[in-house]
């Protein structure tokens, strides 16, 4: 049997999560887009909650905690404004690289001014994201789109290590078509000192597993939200005589819709359990983040399709979640490499993700 439960500590920090993303995001989003940023208020109440320090190690001021909390909190957060989320976190995914190629110096020396700046962000790409070159201390090229409309710590993440690049990085920003409310911009790095530079394939093995469970948690996260909308709007519209949702072809499909989110958060849970408890990660990580953006790509179109015409105007949030899904996926080296990646495990005699455990995933 499977204990499927958080237990009560993080119960509470995914209900504190829950009702910031309920009282602070959601009633903003269209707002939050408009503006390329979440507002003040919103600022001050995730600093207020500590969201940002969640993973950061205690001896920095941070709560110490692991991927599975943060796999639960970025669900809610998606749930709310995936877009304002990842506005608000000034470290993301490049938390991951530092903390785990670098340990607390790299993160007493890197993440906390960036954290201490505001409105500063960090950001993290894949070598396969950006069209990059390092000339000795130095790095140049270009970088084709980060959600964020300036960068004040630019991590660059390869199979075997990662450089880090603070000074010299220009942001041009881009209309930005998902996640509006983070900002869109294309980096140009001409001759930009590197700050740090780590060889470690392990570390940045288990730095990639990390980033892909917290944007694959954020597209769970807008998926849900899709799902409970395009199924609540299915139960209020009437034609023939009573409600879509009771037709039976629509009601099928709502129910894989379900099963689409369900299926993919399993997947991120166990991935989550397994980095949380220093396991094998890479191919389950992988695994999860390909599923979430599969369920995308199923979950989006088909939410928007279940409103009609409705669902592709502004009125109604169904095309916005699916932009958002949509965007959050094409990082990392998108669902290609992911797949690549769980392929490679399962082809070598290895399983990508497995729930045969004896303790809660």
């Amino acid at each position: 049997m499977f204990d499927l439960e958080p237990g009560d500590e993080l119960e509470l920090l995914v209900e504190t999560a829950r009702r910031f993303a309920a009282d602070e995001l959601a009633p903003h989003a269209r707002e939050f887009e408009a503006a390329r940023s979440p507002n003040d208020r919103a600022r001050a109440a995730y600093a207020e909650i500590g969201l940002a320090a969640l993973e950061l190690p205690a001896a920095l001021g941070g709560a110490g905690l692991g991927a599975l909390a943060r796999a639960l909190v970025n669900e809610e957060l998606g749930a709310g404004d995936a877009g304002s989320a990842l506005a608000l976190d000034p470290l993301g995914a490049a938390l991951y690289p530092l903390l785990e190629l670098g340990g607390e110096d790299a993160l007493r020396e890197f993440a906390l001014p960036v954290c201490e700046a505001g409105a500063g962000r960090a950001a993290l790409v894949t070598a396969g994201d950006a069209e990059l070159e390092i000339e000795g201390e130095r790095l140049s090229g270009r970088v084709a789109w980060v959600p964020a409309d300036g960068v004040e710590l630019l991590v660059v993440l390869a199979r075997d290590g990662a450089v880090v690049v603070r000074e010299g990085i220009h942001a041009e920003p881009l209309p930005g078509s998902g996640l509006r409310a983070a900002g869109a911009a294309e980096l140009r790095l001409r001759g930009a000192p590197i700050a740090a530079r780590w060889s470690d394939a392990a570390g940045a093995g288990r730095a990639l597993a990390r980033a892909r469970l917290y944007v694959a948690s954020l597209i769970v996260g807008v998926l849900r939200q899709a799902s409970d909308f395009s199924r609540g709007y299915a139960l209020e519209r009437v034609a023939f005589g009573r409600p879509i949702a009771h037709h039976q072809a629509l009601a099928f499909l709502i129910v894989d819709m379900h099963s689409a989110v369900d299926g993919a958060r399993l997947l991120l849970h166990e991935a989550a359990w397994r980095v949380d408890r220093s396991l094998a990660c890479e191919a389950p990580a992988a695994a999860a983040f390909a599923e979430a953006v599969e369920a995308s790509r199923f979950v989006g179109p088909n939410g928007v399709q279940i409103l009609g015409g409705h669902g592709f105007m502004r009125d109604y949030p169904a095309e916005k979640y699916m932009r958002e899904a949509s965007a959050l996926g094409l990082g990392l080296g998108g669902i290609g490499a992911a797949r690549e990646a769980a392929g490679q495990a399962l082809c070598a005699g290895g399983v990508p993700v497995s729930l045969s455990h004896g303790e809660p995933a």
